[in-house]
């Protein structure tokens, strides 16, 4: 049992003052790219008034009704995480009422799905001392979970004040953005300083964690939640694969999934499917955009150059077809199980690339490219373990998959290879609540 201290310290108090000093030129800045995302993505007017802390009659009364955990996510990928962290809470805690609070329009379309009489799903407050305080006065949090990063300054402060121990869960700093942060120590390394406990998914992080700030004996070894798949959905991907064979897909017939993919990763994908189609005439692929909103941009650049396209939300179709484009969200991970070889995209045309975890899982064999940055661990984990392999340019990606669609049998050991280097990660999202639940505000 810990006992939060209210009183924010003396360094917080500067870098806070700074931060109050130049962020309203930041947020001038950064408004009109936030608005443009906003409106690419769509669905932003739904509740919009929530991100100012503004909430309806019916929502505020169910909100003081009960004091709440809040966990915070981000996108789609983050928001995973937290529901798992939620359920595992839940266990834990037969009785929490849990606050889910996300960016991303589609983090928010998945999270509410999940929506129950236990746990509410709202958008993010912008971190404005009105609209953090807002949201505070109507949760009464016992506590707050970030999942993965993103320390608002506002939001800790009102935290600190208010006496609610904040946390973050399956923490993730890349080696980039710890630099950033150390070489900026003197302002960013209070707002570290004041995390009540911080839970990594592999050793190779504490060192990170503790150059920015966060006390030794606050960081604590839990596994990643994103690799604990101790409750697979089997329903959808047989849902998913009968989608593929009323749409012409005969069995055996090889599929590359390539998730997550950004901008000019769809043109090589296409130009090299081409190539691979002189050896294995049958071969499909499924191109997943790490932003859906890119959808018709990538179609312009597709159609010229022959190939036949659909889109997912066209399935099931008799149009002959040599490339779905996924054109809705949430479903990523659900289509890996039908993959032949899975592709992780960002790994080409752009640096820091994507997960790897959720087609290592379903066994299959993944490849990606020379820019993996932001998941230097699990890449080099799955890398040692023969679990993978990674290209170091885009002839050498072509190379591989060639390789691979020619031998079965190396496909499967990948596959094996790398459900075996994650076992060790299962149980993650249960041991993340038990230690959260050890951290308690002495009242």
């Amino acid at each position: 049992m810990v006992k939060q201290d209210n009183r924010v310290p003396s360094a917080f108090k500067r870098s806070l003052v700074l931060y109050r000093t130049l962020g309203p030129f930041a947020a001038a800045f950064l408004a009109p790219i936030f608005l443009r995302r906003l409106l690419k993505r769509g669905g932003y007017q739904k509740n919009f008034a929530q991100r100012f802390g503004s909430f309806g009659i019916q929502d505020k009364q169910r909100l003081m009704s009960h004091r709440w955990t809040w966990i915070r996510s981000i996108s789609v990928g983050e928001t995973l995480v937290a529901l798992k962290v939620a359920k595992a809470l839940k266990q834990e805690e037969p009785s929490i009422q849990i606050a889910l609070s996300v960016t991303t329009s589609t983090g928010f379309a998945l999270a509410q799905q999940e929506a129950s009489e236990w746990l509410f799903v709202f958008y993010n407050p912008i971190d404005s001392q009105a609209a953090v305080n807002r949201v505070l006065q109507l949760l009464r949090p016992w506590r707050l979970i970030l999942i993965e990063g993103e320390l608002w300054p506002n939001l800790l402060s009102a935290c600190i004040e208010s006496n609610v121990p904040v946390m973050i869960a399956n923490a993730r700093l890349s080696p980039r953005s710890a630099r950033r942060f150390t070489q900026f120590g003197k302002w960013t390394s209070p707002f570290f300083s004041t995390l009540a406990w911080v839970g990594i998914p592999d050793e190779a992080d504490r060192e990170r964690w503790e150059a920015v700030g966060v006390p030794s004996e606050r960081i604590q070894l839990t596994g990643s939640v994103k690799f604990d798949s101790s409750q697979p959905d089997e329903t959808r991907p047989q849902l998913f694969e009968n989608l593929l064979r009323h749409s012409g897909l005969r069995a055996g017939e090889p599929v590359i999934v390539a998730g997550s993919t950004h901008n000019g990763e769809e043109t090589i994908l296409v130009q090299a499917l081409k190539k691979w189609r002189s050896n294995h005439p049958t071969l499909r692929l499924l191109i997943a955009p790490r932003h859906v909103e890119r959808i018709p941009d990538i179609l312009r650049e597709l159609t010229p150059m022959g190939v036949k396209i659909l889109k997912r939300s066209a399935l099931p179709s008799q149009e002959p077809w040599d490339v779905i484009l996924l054109d809705t969200t949430g479903e990523l991970r659900d289509w890996y199980p039908l993959s032949s070889i899975a592709f992780i995209g960002k790994s080409l045309t752009a640096k820091g690339g994507q997960n790897p975890v959720e087609p290592a899982l379903c066994g299959k064999a993944v490849l990606f490219g020379p820019h993996m940055e932001n998941f230097e661990s699990i890449v080099n984990l799955l890398l040692t373990h023969d679990g993978a392999l990674q290209a170091s340019s885009v002839s050498h990606m072509e190379e591989l998959v060639e390789c691979l669609l020619s031998d079965e049998g190396r496909r499967r050991q990948l596959g094996h290879n790398a459900r075996a280097a994650l076992h060790q990660h299962q149980g993650a999202a249960q041991r993340t609540a038990r230690q959260v639940m050890q951290i308690r505000i002495v009242q």
